[in-house]
């Protein structure tokens, strides 16, 4: 896809202050600040017609203007990502807008890509993506966000619960091509951006913290793609080491297959 076909802007909100983790955008992940590690990947993207940060803190800002990138700062009370996502693109004249979160960093743009390409080609409103769940992770683990999809592919639900519950498994065991992880990234046409940030919090959205169930409350269609990318988040302080090496040996992979000829799809 042409870049200039249409007009895809990605925004990473980014806020400082966290119950769990203060500071996390900044947290040093090998050398670079995690934001940067989100940003470069967004921008190596070949449908991603632009990448912005979108922060409440100066510090934050300063950081990602450091390293090159262009950041807002787009301050006052909001209650999630896509409500910060929702003012950025209330000045912007971009069609579509994708918000990738600040602590969900993509170990390929081709991540990206299986979710834009599709999403333009589909003529839905709004569309995320999952991932089939590892057999090693944990099903119960509150912190992964399952999510359940139709025949279509739209989303019949999203939980920090195992979904779906399978009666007869007393060991609760992960079942390949049943269980999907949701990543954490929307891609929207700025209509149904805007009208999702216009919409009061549901009691779904409240209960789990999950502020797509916002979109499913109020009859918001969500299309969702699978890809087979893997992506790296940090949740909590304890997260950190564990990302920083997974991250660094993915990038010497990355680095010898790529002196060796071989490229990643991005």
């Amino acid at each position: 896809m042409n870049k200039s076909s249409r007009s895809v802007t990605v925004v990473i909100p980014a806020r400082y202050g966290s119950s769990r983790f203060p500071g996390k955008p900044l947290v040093q992940l090998n050398g670079k600040p995690m934001i940067q590690h989100v940003y470069e990947r967004a921008v190596a993207c070949r449908a991603v017609s632009e990448v912005l940060v979108a922060t409440d803190d100066e510090r934050i800002k300063q950081a990602v203007e450091r390293f090159g990138g262009r950041a807002l700062l787009v301050t006052g009370e909001y209650r999630t990502g896509t409500d910060r996502v929702a003012a950025v693109a209330r000045m912007f004249a971009g069609e579509y807008f994708l918000d990738l979160q600040g602590d969900e960093i993509p170990l390929n743009p081709g991540l990206l890509t299986d979710l834009i390409e599709p999403f333009l080609e589909s003529g839905a409103s709004m569309g995320t993506l999952k991932r089939v769940m590892d057999p090693t992770e944990d099903l119960r683990n509150s912190s992964v966000v399952k999510v359940v999809t139709d025949a279509r592919g739209d989303a019949l639900y999203f939980s920090r619960a195992p979904i779906p519950f399978v009666r007869d498994d007393p060991g609760r065991q992960v079942v390949g091509g049943l269980h999907y992880i949701h990543l954490g990234l929307y891609i929207y046409t700025k209509e149904t951006l805007l009208r999702l940030a216009a919409l009061p919090t549901s009691r779904l959205e409240d209960a789990e913290k999950l502020e797509q169930l916002r979109a499913l409350d109020h009859g918001i269609r969500i299309r969702v793609w699978e890809t087979k990318y893997a992506s790296l988040r940090v949740d909590r302080p304890e997260d950190v080491t564990d990302v920083a090496e997974r991250l660094q040996q993915y990038d010497a992979i990355r680095l010898e297959l790529k002196t060796s000829g071989v490229f990643f799809k991005s």
